[in-house]
């Protein structure tokens, strides 16, 4: 019902407000500044070159020519209108829902999953295949927010994004990936480094809940809308769609008619359905949840998707090659630990000039790298010179340190960059 969860939005004077607003150090402010403490953080994420980035990175098919195929910018669109609808219309807090959304995948690797499984597994290698999983984009999102992304303060200072305990919260517990029904939030406010796998921790506020749902819902019908343009889906598989709507909705039922067409999919009268759904099922005491049908509906199309889609022999054929184009540059770069050490990156590199600026600079910015000088005959700190404010994160004289540096180097990466740059190391 509308406004049904009023009394637990994340709002001043709520149990929980004082934590969700609390950054690791206090932010600079402006006597001007008409923002909430969420407004400012959502357009921190925004003007953030990670989010940037995001309209060159995968949604679900690998580095699209059709400018019409969702990337990962359009899916956390997606997710952040969704999002605020349902924030908006149940009585939540619409600023911080938007904040979380815009800003829960821009630790994503290039290549989408299959990049971020690609990472996983080198960092395995190093660590054994029995370990639990070391890179996971929903941490990456927070690692990104804390550490790696950075603005420029008023006097020109780049520091990092300093976002608000819920706002951070809401990146890493995001996951939709895993089917609940009844979502609530958790009660304790814990370190989020604590968490060691995705999914398995609920968020701190009903607005992280709401992105974590949202999340869900913005890209099972886009996925299907996809695959129709370049041809994915036949015939054949659209009766399988049929037959779904019939078994779990009935061709009777409202919003049937959103996948009923053997000759489109209608995505936004889908989304609107489970929007519509999503709210009028769920209460505080309930959690968030669908009606049992719209519920088994999600599962079913889910099946669908995996079998019609993620599956596809023309996906898993590139992502053979994008696997080839990730491992090529970790080994790559593996290589210039030695040179690192002496400040010397940009020799071993030369001849890959756009990998050699971008790692340079990542040097620079996230580690203890220093610059030799042939004509001074000794080591500078350009991280001042180019007004970084920014921690250490990595230690270049450290192997295991060294490898992490390299792995977070490569997720920051577009599937585009990735493919340039691979380019220049494999081009005679």
């Amino acid at each position: 019902m509308q406004n049904s969860f009023k009394e637990v939005a994340t709002v001043p004077g709520s149990k929980k407000w004082e934590q969700a607003i609390k950054r690791e150090t206090p932010i600079y402010s402006r006597n001007n500044d008409i923002r909430s403490d969420f407004e400012r953080d959502y357009t921190r994420l925004l003007h953030c070159e990670a989010y940037r980035r995001l309209k060159h990175k995968t949604q679900v098919f690998f580095a699209p020519h059709n400018d019409h195929i969702c990337t990962r910018m359009e899916h956390v669109s997606h997710v952040a209108s969704v999002a605020s609808t349902i924030a908006k219309y149940l009585g939540l807090n619409e600023q911080l829902t938007s904040a979380a959304a815009i800003g829960h995948d821009i630790g994503h690797a290039p290549f989408g999953h299959h990049g971020e499984d690609c990472l996983n597994n080198l960092l395995e290698q190093k660590e054994g295949h029995n370990a639990p999983k070391k890179f996971w984009h929903e941490r990456n999102s927070l690692f990104f927010a804390d550490y790696i992304e950075t603005l420029q303060n008023p006097d020109g200072i780049e520091k990092t994004l300093n976002l608000t305990y819920a706002v951070r919260d809401g990146l890493i517990c995001h996951c939709g990936e895993i089917d609940q029904q009844g979502i609530k939030p958790r009660e304790d406010a814990i370190d989020l480094y604590s968490i060691k796998r995705p999914g398995i921790v609920q968020p701190f506020t009903w607005e992280g809940c709401v992105v974590k749902l949202a999340d869900k819902i913005a890209y099972l019908g886009r996925d299907i809308e996809d695959a129709r343009a370049y041809h994915i889906i036949d015939m054949a598989a659209y009766r399988q769609l049929r037959e779904i709507v019939a078994s779990t909705l009935g061709f009777e039922k409202k919003g049937a008619h959103a996948l009923r067409s053997g000759k489109a999919v209608n995505t936004t009268v889908l989304i609107n359905d489970l929007i519509v759904d999503l709210c009028e099922q769920s209460s505080p005491e309930k959690g968030l949840c669908f009606s049992d049908e719209y519920f088994k509906f999600i599962l079913e199309l889910k099946k669908f998707n995996f079998a019609n889609i993620y599956n596809h022999w023309r996906l898993k054929e590139f992502a053979i090659y994008a696997e080839n184009i990730i491992n090529t540059l970790f080994r790559t770069l593996q290589k210039t630990k030695l040179y690192a050490e002496r400040g010397r990156i940009a020799q071993v590199l030369q001849h890959y000039p756009k990998l050699c600026s971008t790692f340079e600079d990542w040097l620079i910015k996230h580690t203890n790298y220093r610059t030799w000088s042939n004509e001074k005959h000794n080591f500078t700190d350009r991280k001042h010179v180019l007004h970084y404010d920014t921690p250490q994160i990595f230690d270049i004289f450290d192997e295991e340190s060294y490898t992490k540096c390299i792995i977070e180097y490569i997720s920051g990466m577009t599937d585009q960059f990735a493919i340039q740059v691979y380019e220049e190391i494999i081009t005679f």
